[in-house]
C-alpha cells in the first residue's frame, strides 16, 4: 500500500516536472537534519494553499517516509478517499464535541484514548506525521479577524502537537518545521497546474524539544498547557521572522 501510494507520488512529481520545467525550487534544509526513508518524523507547516501538500510530497518523496496527518474518523464513509486514508494508515481521530464532554466528561477520556490508539499504530512502519499549527488556510482575512500577532501567519493551535508529543515525542527522530514561501503569492491547485507559479521557496529546521515538554499533560494541567502554548509561540515567532526574511529575498 505505502509502495502504491509512493509510485502514485512519484507519478505525480514527474508531471510537475515535465508539464512545469521552469518552475525553480529553492530548498534549504538544517545542516541537523539528517532525513532519511526508514526515519519517524514529526512535521509542522505553515499553510496557505492546496498546494502545500503537493510541495510536501515533491520534497518528501526521496527524502522521508510518507506522509501522514491526522483525518476525522467521518472521513471513512466518503467513497474512495476514506478507504485510502485507512489502508495508507492516516491516524483517523473520534472527536467528541465540547457539548458531548460536558454532558458526559467520560468522553474525553475515551477520545484520549482514540488519539494514542491512532497515534501508536504509525510505529509500526517509518512515518512522517504532518500538523498545521495554524488549522486553516492563511489569508489576510482571516489574519484580521483572529487580530494575530505575526506578519505571516495565524495563530498556531498547540493540543494537536501536544497530543502527539506527548503519545510520539520519545520515539521520533526529529521534530521538523517546515516553511513553504511562495514569491508570486500563494496560489490555487488550478494555477499551480497551469504554469501560473514560478518560483516556491522551502525551508526545513530541526525543532529541539525540551524534556519537559515530554509527558506532561497538556488537557488537565493548566501550568504545562501554558509553557506549552509559550514553547509554540516562540517557534511561530522565529519563523514568521524566517518568512519575512525568504521573502525580502524576493522583494529587494
Amino acid at each position: 500500500n505505502i509502495q502504491l501510494a509512493n509510485s502514485w507520488i512519484g507519478v505525480n512529481n514527474q508531471l510537475i516536472e515535465k508539464v512545469l520545467p521552469n518552475l525553480k525550487w529553492e530548498i534549504s534544509i538544517d545542516e541537523k537534519l539528517d532525513l532519511n526513508l526508514q526515519g519517524r518524523y514529526m512535521m509542522i507547516c505553515n499553510h496557505q494553499s492546496w498546494v502545500d501538500t503537493t510541495v510536501n510530497q515533491y520534497f518528501g518523496l526521496t527524502r522521508m517516509p510518507l506522509t501522514r496527518f491526522f483525518t476525522k474518523w467521518e472521513l471513512i464513509f466518503i467513497p474512495f478517499v476514506g478507504q485510502a486514508f485507512k489502508i495508507l494508515g492516516f491516524p483517523m481521530m473520534k472527536r467528541h464535541s465540547k457539548e458531548q464532554v460536558a454532558k458526559n466528561p467520560e468522553l474525553k477520556h475515551r477520545d484520549m484514548l482514540e488519539a494514542r490508539k491512532a497515534c501508536e499504530q504509525l510505529l509500526s512502519q517509518p512515518f512522517t506525521l504532518l500538523n498545521y499549527l495554524e488549522g486553516t488556510r492563511f489569508t489576510a482575512e482571516k489574519q484580521a479577524k483572529q487580530q494575530s500577532p505575526y506578519q505571516n501567519l495565524l495563530k498556531p493551535k498547540a493540543g494537536g502537537l501536544a497530543l502527539a508529543l506527548n503519545i510520539l515525542g520519545d520515539k521520533i527522530d526529529a521534530l521538523v518545521d517546515m516553511t513553504i514561501v511562495y514569491p508570486d503569492g500563494a496560489p490555487d491547485y488550478g494555477d499551480f497546474w497551469l504554469g501560473d507559479v514560478s518560483r516556491i521557496a522551502v525551508d526545513l529546521r530541526k525543532i529541539e524539544i525540551p524534556d519537559w515538554v515530554l509527558g506532561g499533560n497538556y488537557e488537565d494541567d493548566p501550568i504545562y498547557r501554558e509553557r506549552f502554548q509559550q514553547w509554540v509561540d516562540q517557534i511561530w515567532t522565529e519563523k514568521d521572522q524566517l518568512i519575512s526574511q525568504m521573502k525580502s529575498k524576493y522583494y529587494q
